[in-house]
């Protein structure tokens, strides 16, 4: 990988605090996974204290499956940032969309953001990982109403 590639997947293109929960709740479970064994153990307390211990190993099991595919056939290595950073990088924004489109059962956008983190061809094999892993994500953050399905193509953003 060159450096200007990790730059790229380690550039700063927001604040986790902009995030829905099931996107800062994905970057976060990302950065614990990959971090060390010890916020690995952080992140199945976390997810087992707000599923249940059964629906913890699913999930753990599928995020698990998910890095795996994302780390061997991953265009390039998967960028993150520090696990109390504030700051998002494009590889994890990349991700955090993934598993929400996923969640929302928007195929076409899923498939979109998973070929940007895996060969075009491995992009389908993340797909059912990633809306497992957002469903279950979704049930984690039940406080928050589901995100707007779609918006007026005349709807001014800023």
């Amino acid at each position: 990988m060159t450096q200007a590639a990790a730059r790229r997947g380690g550039a700063t293109v927001g604040v986790l605090s902009d995030l829905s929960p099931i996107e800062a709740t994905a970057v976060r479970h990302l950065r614990q996974w990959f971090s060390s064994p010890e916020t690995r153990l952080d992140m199945r307390d976390d997810v087992s204290d707000r599923l249940g211990p059964e629906l913890c190993e699913i999930a753990l099991e599928t995020f698990g499956q998910l890095c795996k595919l994302c780390v061997e056939h991953g265009r390039r290595p998967l960028m993150r940032h520090g696990l109390t950073c504030d700051c998002l990088g494009a590889d994890e924004n990349c991700f955090a969309n993934m598993i929400a489109a996923a969640a929302d059962g928007q195929v076409d956008d899923t498939m979109l953001f998973a070929s940007l983190i895996v060969r075009p061809s491995m992009a389908r094999e993340l797909l059912p990982l990633a809306s497992e892993f957002g469903h279950l994500l979704r049930q984690m953050t039940t406080a928050t109403p589901p995100p707007v399905q779609g918006r007026p193509c005349s709807a001014t953003l800023h």
